[in-house]
Order: C-alpha cells, then structure tokens, then sequence
C-alpha cells in the first residue's frame, strides 16, 4: 500500500461517497476507484461497500481506517518536523468560517497567517455551522468557528466568544443616523422575516427565543446567502436577524438600520471545533492560536461555558 491510496481511502470513508472524494481530492472518480480497488486486493480484503446512498466501511474498512488516519497524521507531523528544520511550520490547514463572520475576519486572518506561517497554506471555506461541523468530522476541515455548537464525543469544542443578534431593516429615506431603538423579541414576531433554512444555528435560536414566548416568526423568505438577505432587506422585502459584523464590508451599509433585539437578547456563542480522531499539527495549533488571539483581540475575552443546544 502506498499513502495515495490510503489517503483516497480514507477520503472515501470520511465522505460516504467515491463521488465528493473525487471532487474533494481533484482526481477522477476512476482513477480513485482504481487505487482503492488496489488496496484491497493487496491486503485481500473488501475496504468499502457501494450502495444507493455512497459507500461504507467494512468491518476491514474500519480497522484500516483507524490505522490509516494514524500514519496520514503521522506523515503530517513528519513534513512538520522538516520544516522546522528549515526554520519555519510548514503543511495546509483548512479553516471554516460562518459567512457573517467571514466577512469580518478573513482578510486580518490571512494577513496573521502568512506573517506567521509563511510555509504554511490557509484554505478558508465559507458554511453553515451544521454543515461544518459535520465536515470536521469527515476530515474536510481541520478547524471551524460554529454557532451553538453541541456536545460530541468527535468533537473538541472550545469557547470563543458571545455574539448579540440584532434585528436588520431597510433605512426609511431622511431617518437620522441616531442610535437605533431596541426592539422586543416578541415585536419581532409581528414583521416579516427572510432568514435562512433549517438547521442554520441562528435560525433554530430565533425560533426557540419565540417559542419559549409561545410565539413563532413570520417568515416570507428563506434564503442562506448573507449578501443575498441584506440586498432583499435594503430593498424593502422584508426583515432580517442577523449578527451586526454580517453587514462589515456590505457594499450599502447605510440603506441598511441595525436594532437590538431584547427581552430578551438573542446571544449565540461561538466555538472553535476540531476533530477528537485527528490530533492537531503543530502547524494546525498555530492556527488554532491565530484564531483565538484574534477573536479575544475583536470580541473580548474567552466567555465562561455555558450550557450546549441541542443542534450545532
């Protein structure tokens, strides 16, 4: 066996499917069929099995799983290793960000990455938290900031800071940029909402906030992009909650009004997530400690942990 096929093995069974391996791998399907079908036939046993849904582990497929994602890490660590030899971290870390907090963060991100890790590659991807959390879990992401994560055992969640919803609405033409009034979370129940679909965290804390009122939003518009709600919102269709640092770089942040949402507060918090089956590389902890100087330089300090939702 050689490390391409167990990379592509792994790949496959982190993913379930021969089909987003290849596109996540930039190979040919066949040629990823091909390797793995190698694979087996050297070690004489049958790794995954294809059905309707993907592909599985075997029995086998598990046991060279936990072996694989052991000497994939260790090969990791190694070009670590001899990158400091030549004075610097070397290898790639793949980081996920929630769109509203990737406007705001990934520019002074790359900038603290590349002064910091000039061997290293930093690839930012842009997801819903449940969507991140679950590539975590598959090997596509070594990091991501979620909302509201859960409680897991391949999960390791650490605390980053607290945010404040806010209620996002088109800015009636002559209205004084004074400090916007707070609205109350039951008020809100009354207007028209665009928000995203299930299960993005924000939305699922919306709709508990009003269900623990006995109230349920109005919702005229379901839509994931954040640029796409903020140009349906300063056109007047219709409302918005969204975190404050959503608009940060929106290209028309003053046809937009920002209001407090209380009684109470929406406060998501926000955690840094990474898998318990892939200790982290040196060059991954670096970028772990990036993430964490940054957000305690923007947001504050680390908050205490409170207790965990239900969903990611």
């Amino acid at each position: 066996m050689d490390l391409k096929q167990l990379e592509y093995f792994v790949r496959v069974a982190e993913l379930g499917s021969y089909t987003r391996a290849a596109l996540a791998l930039g190979v040919a399907q066949p040629a990823l069929s091909r390797q793995i079908r190698q694979l087996e036939v050297e070690l004489r046993h049958t790794l995954l099995l294809r059905n309707g849904r993907g592909a599985t582990p075997t029995e086998a497929g598990q046991v060279l799983l936990a072996h694989a994602r052991g000497i994939l890490h260790q090969v990791a660590r190694a070009r670590e290793e001899l990158g400091r030899v030549r004075g610097s971290l070397a290898g790639r870390v793949a980081l996920g960000l929630p769109p509203s907090l990737a406007r705001m963060l990934a520019v002074p991100l790359t900038r603290a990455f590349r002064r910091a890790l000039p061997e290293a590659t930093l690839c930012i991807t842009e997801g819903l938290s449940a969507a991140m959390w679950d590539q975590v879990h598959q090997g596509r992401l070594d990091l991501a900031m979620v909302y509201n994560p859960t409680v897991s055992a391949d999960h390791h969640v650490e605390p980053l800071f607290d945010e404040t919803l806010a209620l996002v609405q088109a800015r009636p033409p002559g209205l004084a940029e004074d400090p916007p009034l707070p609205i109350a979370l039951a008020d809100v129940a009354g207007l028209p909402l665009i928000i995203p679909t299930r299960p993005n965290a924000l939305r699922m804390q919306v709709e508990a906030a009003l269900a623990a009122l006995g109230l349920k939003p109005h919702v005229v518009l379901e839509i994931d992009g954040v640029a796409a709600i903020l140009e349906l919102v300063a056109d007047g269709l219709g409302c918005a909650i969204l975190s404050p640092h959503a608009i940060t770089g929106w290209t028309r942040p003053s046809a937009l009004q920002i209001r407090p949402v209380v009684e109470p507060e929406l406060r998501p918090r926000v955690a840094l997530v990474s898998s318990t089956h892939r200790p982290a590389t040196r060059t991954q902890e670096a970028a772990a400690d990036l993430v964490r100087k940054l957000c305690a330089e923007r947001f504050g300090p680390c908050p205490v942990p409170a207790p965990v939702t239900d969903q990611p």
